[in-house]
Formats: C-alpha cells, sequence, structure tokens
C-alpha cells in the first residue's frame, strides 16, 4: 500500500521542521505614558485611554489591547522583542493618536500628548490607510445476432474499455505519485523546500484523490511550514525594507496555505474507512497522527504570524493532535504550544486557563507561571480589575522566587512586579509556611 511510505520518512521530516525555530523568540515588555493638554495649557494624565498596539512588520488586523491606569500610563507584556509596532491611542474627548517606529524591551517610556478632539478610534484600516499617505472500435455483429444481442455487447464493450482506461490511469497515477512522494522527500530532507512543495504539488495534481494524496498533503504542509520560517527569518535579517516586505508576505502566504494544505489531509484521513486488514488499518492511524501534528504548527505560525481572528482553528487543531499524542514529552510541548499560541493571539482568558491546566499537573512550571502572571496583568489592565492585578502578582513572584537569574525573562516579571507595587499598591501575597509536626516519644 502506498501508506507504507508515509512513518519512516515523516519521523525526520519532523526533526527538520521542529528545528527550524523562529528568530523572534525573545519578548519584552513595552511601557508609556499619555496625557493631554487642557484649555489652561496644563497637561494631565488621560486614565482609562484605550492603547492599541499593532504590528506591522507582518500586518495584523487584530491589535493587542490595553488601557491606562489612573496616572496615564500603560504596560503591555510579551511582545515579540524583534516586532515592529504602531502604538494607537484614543480617550474620550481626544483626537486619536498614533506613533509608528515603536520597539518593545527597550526601556522606553514612551511619551504621547493627545489633544482634545472627537474620541474617534482608528480601526486597523485607517491604521494602513494612514501609515500608506506618509497570479479502438467494437468488433463487427455477425448476421444472427439480434438487436438487444448487439446493445448488450456494445455495452460490456464500453464498460472493458473504460476499465480498461481506468486501470490504466490508475498505473500512471501511482508512477507518478511514488516518483514524486520520494522526490519530494528527498529535497524536503535537503531543505530545497521549493523544490520539494513542486514535486508533492505534481503528485497531487495527477490524482487528486488517490489513496496516497494525505500524505502528498502533510508532507507539503511540513515544506510551506519551513519555507515559511526561512522567509520569515531572512525578513527580519533584510536591511532594507523592500526585501523585509517581500520576505514577509511570502512567509504569510506559505503559513496560509500550510495550514489549508494540512486540514485538507487530516480531513481525507477522517473520512478513509477504516481497513478490516490490521496492517492497513495501523498505517491510516499512523497517517492520521503526523496529519494532526503538521497541521497543528502550521495552525499555530498561521494563527500567531498571520491572522489571530483563527484562533478557534489553532485550538481545535492542538486539541485533536493532543488527544491523538501517546508520548507524554511531546503531549506535554503541544499543551505549552497551545497556551502560547492563545496569550500571542491576544486570546489572554482562554491562554490563562491553559496555563492554568499545566500548572494543575506541574506546580512549578516556569513558562507556565510566567505566561498565567503576564496575561492576568494584561486582563487586569484591559478590564481595570485590580484582583486580576492581584493574581498576576501571586504568579510572577512565584516565577521570579525559582526561575534562575540566568532566565532571560526574569528582569521583565520584576519590572512588571515594581509597576504593579508602584502604581497599583499591589503586592504578591505571602503564602503561609506549612507548620512542621514532630511526633511525640
Amino acid at each position: 500500500m502506498f501508506s507504507r511510505y508515509l512513518s519512516p520518512v515523516l519521523a525526520s521530516l519532523a526533526l527538520i521542521v521542529s528545528i527550524a525555530t523562529l528568530t523572534s523568540a525573545q519578548t519584552g515588555a513595552l511601557r508609556g505614558h499619555v496625557s493631554m493638554k487642557q484649555a489652561d495649557g496644563t497637561v494631565k494624565p488621560v486614565p482609562d485611554a484605550v492603547v492599541d498596539v499593532y504590528r506591522v512588520d507582518i500586518f495584523s488586523k487584530t491589535p493587542f489591547t490595553t488601557k491606562t491606569n489612573k496616572k496615564g500610563e500603560f504596560v503591555y507584556a510579551g511582545l515579540q522583542y524583534v516586532g515592529d509596532y504602531v502604538v494607537v491611542v484614543s480617550s474620550p474627548g481626544a483626537h486619536a493618536y498614533w506613533q509608528p517606529s515603536i520597539k518593545a524591551g527597550r526601556d522606553v517610556d514612551y511619551p504621547i500628548e493627545l489633544e482634545p478632539g472627537d474620541g474617534k478610534r482608528i480601526s486597523a484600516e485607517e491604521l494602513k490607510t494612514l501609515m500608506a499617505s506618509s497570479r479502438g472500435a467494437a468488433p463487427a455483429a455477425t448476421a444472427k445476432e439480434s438487436a438487444e444481442e448487439k446493445a448488450k455487447r456494445e455495452e460490456l464493450l464500453k464498460k472493458n474499455a473504460e476499465i480498461m482506461e481506468s486501470n490504466k490511469k490508475a498505473e500512471a497515477s501511482n508512477a507518478i505519485i511514488e516518483r514524486t512522494f520520494k522526490t519530494g522527500n528527498e529535497a524536503m530532507k535537503a531543505k530545497n523546500y521549493d523544490l520539494a512543495i513542486a514535486q508533492y504539488d505534481e503528485g497531487l495534481i495527477a490524482d487528486p484523490e488517490h489513496p496516497g494524496a494525505p500524505s502528498l498533503l502533510t508532507n507539503k504542509t511540513m515544506a510551506l511550514n519551513a519555507r515559511a520560517v526561512d522567509k520569515y527569518n531572512a525578513g527580519i535579517k533584510a536591511t532594507d525594507d523592500a526585501t523585509k516586505t517581500s520576505n514577509t508576505e511570502a512567509a504569510k502566504k506559505d503559513w496560509q496555505a500550510a495550514s489549508e494544505s494540512g486540514a485538507k489531509a487530516v480531513a481525507m484521513l477522517k473520512a478513509t474507512p477504516t481497513p478490516a486488514d490490521a496492517t492497513a488499518s495501523a498505517n491510516v492511524k499512523t497517517n492520521l497522527y503526523f496529519a494532526l501534528l503538521a497541521r497543528a504548527e502550521a495552525t499555530r505560525l498561521f494563527v500567531t504570524k498571520v491572522d489571530p481572528s483563527k484562533v478557534d482553528l489553532g485550538v481545535t487543531a492542538y486539541q485533536e493532535y493532543i488527544a491523538a499524542e501517546t508520548d507524554p514529552v511531546k503531549k506535554s510541548k503541544a499543551e505549552h504550544d497551545l497556551a502560547q499560541m492563545l496569550f500571542d493571539a491576544n486570546v489572554f482568558d482562554r491562554a490563562l486557563s491553559e496555563y492554568q491546566k499545566i500548572l494543575a499537573v506541574n506546580p512549578d512550571d516556569l513558562n507556565a507561571l510566567l505566561r498565567a502572571g503576564q496575561s492576568l496583568f494584561n486582563i487586569g489592565a484591559i478590564n481595570t480589575d485590580k484582583t486580576k492585578y492581584q493574581e498576576a502578582a501571586n504568579y510572577l513572584a512565584k516565577y521570579v522566587e525559582k526561575a534562575p537569574d540566568t532566565d532571560p525573562f526574569k528582569a521583565d516579571a520584576k519590572a512588571i512586579l515594581d509597576a504593579l507595587k508602584d502604581q497599583e499598591n499591589v503586592k504578591p501575597e505571602k503564602t503561609a509556611s506549612p507548620v512542621r509536626r514532630t511526633r511525640r516519644p
């Protein structure tokens, strides 16, 4: 069966994809303060101003949103260090203000001064416009053949011809698909992703409904994902804007295509009837596992780098993959990746829920402690909810206590704790130490 080719090859392909890590993993905080000039010429802080932070090097229509505190100050945690951002501030009775060329994690307190106005909030499309303005014949009948016999003979010949044509086509498509699968995998191992994708596409065009099509789609998903990572990283490293934009847009297209390819592979395998043969049934199950894995990774990057509004696709992809994963280490990684995707997509309440599930199993998980604290901090800032600040402080304090000094995020967590103490008078709550009981002699 064709499915025999998938399992050993994908084991190595998964390794290639897993080491193609993004160079933008480091995150930092963005700080600033908002004020407005009054009619008498004095300048006063603006509390509860809406602060929308747009990442524009990979323009997303969904902003990271927070609000200023009573002193007009704002802090947004967990932004990608390498990103280019635009801060848009709006408040009732003020003209909306936007400031480009913002970087996260630079320890800069950005000053923003508003002017009296209509209080309108700038949409993503309006911001984009503002920024822009600055693809064989049958044998003859015998004399004794009746009309009915002739009709039966001609129908039989027609069916035989159709079967022969179908077999001929199947043989040709089998040859094409086996060749393109093998050549594509060799190109994938060599990290020649352009050739790999072209080979998989040739096989899919030859017979989109072939039993091997899901295997081609799964490997194509991985190749698209890997090429997107390369393009994305090349865009980050580019020194000129044209190259940066070109590579970033190419990466976004590949991530969207990878997400679609992975979804199609999973759908086709789910629709495959369970074979009676035990070996064949195990092959289908293995193929579905790798398709779920490839789809999850591709959809995560599509959501976080291209379209955060499609976060539900990512959640479904990860939930189904986690359900199929039997390796505890891989399952744990997937649970962390799901939570991080939600965090990066600005869905902090759902991210918090996933991190709390992780902490229920491992209360000392440093990444979960940090992200749970940051999620609560951002939820508190958005909703002006001091109880969330308290919970955030508790998580972050435990993270700071347990994280080694070499941890790159420890300083950021300390800065948030300092901000909560100075600006909101919120300090971590002390946990009672357990009383040690000794047995009486």
